[in-house]
């Protein structure tokens, strides 16, 4: 693979008038930036509608896309909405994701696209191509609004059973609100698709997140109950989490039901395998989230309050990356192996030559940490920080007095401009593809922050002003580039 580097970005953090970042004119802008400095990779997280918490790995599908991320003002060129309305919209700060706001707003523009839309052949294409799941998903986001947004497993017990009978009664009774959200669906896919294009054609790739767990409370687990790990009432008997370790003393406790990883090797994991099918048809490169859940997972009872009692059960493994294999054809994932890794672990990794990902924020507490550049092997992603860390700004302001010092040794030098000297350090490393989240690129401390893990506040929030993306910006990125053949 041909050496490349990229920026992590999640397209809510762009900038633009509605409270939240879109796929409009503001991503092309941010290809624009990219295209100019160097850059061949953009990488971004889940891209699905958002549940409680705002977090996009708790989202209530695993296949759709996020309605926020809707660009109101394509809509308004293609004649779906008035200028007058979007000139009603609220004044929100530019630097944060308002998310109640946002989401009110884009809910009543939605609605009054809706209104005029007047379905076509490209339309009708779209849902039954996408039937396997949009159908569901649909009628899920219908029955959750009747609901007052109630969790799935809340509703009539013969919903939660999906009788035949309920389900056939809601289709009749809400056939309006599920056909809205397969309108909604249907535009996220033809804005996405116009953003990948541009991105395209100008030798951009994108990188995506699959996260390996999916939330409770989505239309995935309501329509394939048998297929998690769930009691006779729809609830979880055990739950996701980490053990504890040195950051935790309790663990993590993350609450997604587990999966029947038995039942689904019957069909040849096929609910999986669609979910990756697609996520191959979106992105160029998925990152697998979690993947050393793969090889085995921290099983917690689902009653439990913290991570402590969990155990390690033993994952798919291998079997399921050759069914994979066998039925994508290709493997065009990054391993996110960061955590508890075991030999096990990368031994299921390296037998399908997945790259892993090497962080350098953890690198410096030894000469022998796998995150220093010099012991990488050329099969990996290095990152000086992801959404979960802290920016790099932060990260050495809160850097302890032995560490800063392995830092300045390393480097051969006192660092004055630690986030680009760590992005010097990754772009020089022999990692292929080198990837860095924009906060670093534009030298912003812990404010600037995209998630704190373990915390329910705050978090998600984080976007670009306008005009950040300068010129001498671009010029430097683009040198950086160059010097290290990326």
């Amino acid at each position: 693979m041909k050496r490349s580097s990229g920026i992590l970005l999640h397209p809510t953090s762009l900038p633009g008038r509605y409270g939240v970042g879109e796929l409009g004119s503001e991503a092309v802008g941010f290809l624009d930036f990219l295209s100019g400095a160097g850059q061949t990779l953009w990488q971004v997280l889940p891209l699905g509608p958002i549940g409680e918490g705002n977090s996009p790995y708790q989202s209530y599908s695993a296949m759709a896309g996020n309605p926020l991320l809707i660009s109101l003002d394509r809509l308004a060129e293609r004649g779906l909405l008035d200028r007058d309305l979007l000139a009603r919209a609220p004044e929100l700060d530019p630097a944060r994701v308002d998310y109640p706001a946002a989401i009110g707003f884009k809910e009543r523009a939605l609605r009054a696209a809706y209104a005029r839309f007047r379905p076509s052949a490209a339309y009708e294409r779209f849902c039954q191509e996408q039937s396997d799941w949009l159908d569901d998903y649909a009628l899920f986001m219908a029955l959750k609004e009747s609901h007052d947004g109630a969790p799935w497993h809340e509703w009539e017990p013969e919903m939660v059973a999906r009788s035949r009978a309920a389900l056939n009664r809601a289709r009749g009774g809400l056939a309006e609100r599920i056909e809205y959200h397969r309108f909604v669906q249907y535009l996220f896919s033809r804005q996405y698709e116009d953003v990948r294009r541009q991105a395209s054609s100008r030798g951009i790739r994108i990188v995506g997140d699959v996260p390996i767990f999916v939330a409770h409370d989505s239309a995935d687990v309501w329509a394939h109950p048998d297929l998690f790990q769930l009691d006779a009432l729809g609830r979880p008997t055990v739950v996701a989490g980490v053990p504890p370790d040195y950051f935790s003393a309790t663990g993590q406790l993350w609450g997604n039901p587990l999966y029947r990883w038995d039942v689904m090797a019957r069909d040849g994991y096929a609910w999986w395998v669609r979910r990756l099918r697609m996520a191959t048809a979106l992105y160029d490169l998925v990152r697998l989230d979690h993947f050393r859940g793969f090889e085995a997972y921290w099983e917690v009872p689902a009653a439990d309050t913290t991570a402590r009692r969990g155990r390690w059960v033993k994952g798919p493994g291998a079997a399921f990356f050759e069914s994979v294999r066998r039925q994508l054809g290709g493997m065009p994932f990054i391993a996110e192996d960061l955590g508890v890794i075991t030999p096990e672990v990368e031994e299921l990794r390296d037998r399908f030559g997945l790259p892993g990902m090497k962080v350098l924020q953890f690198a410096f507490s030894d000469p022998a940490s796998p995150y220093l550049p010099h012991n990488y092997t050329r099969n990996c992603v290095v990152y000086t920080g992801t959404h979960d860390n802290d920016t790099t700004l932060g990260w050495w302001d809160t850097l302890g007095r032995n560490e800063r010092s392995f830092v300045h040794r390393y480097l051969g030098r006192k660092t004055r401009d630690v986030a680009w000297d760590m992005i010097r350090l990754a772009m020089s490393s022999v990692a292929e593809m080198a990837i860095v989240p924009l906060q670093d690129v534009l030298r912003l401390g812990s404010d600037a922050r995209m998630n704190l893990p373990g915390t329910e506040s705050g978090n998600w929030e984080w976007r670009y002003k306008p005009g950040a993306l300068t010129s001498e910006l671009r010029e430097e990125l683009r040198t950086l580039t160059r010097t290290y053949g990326r």
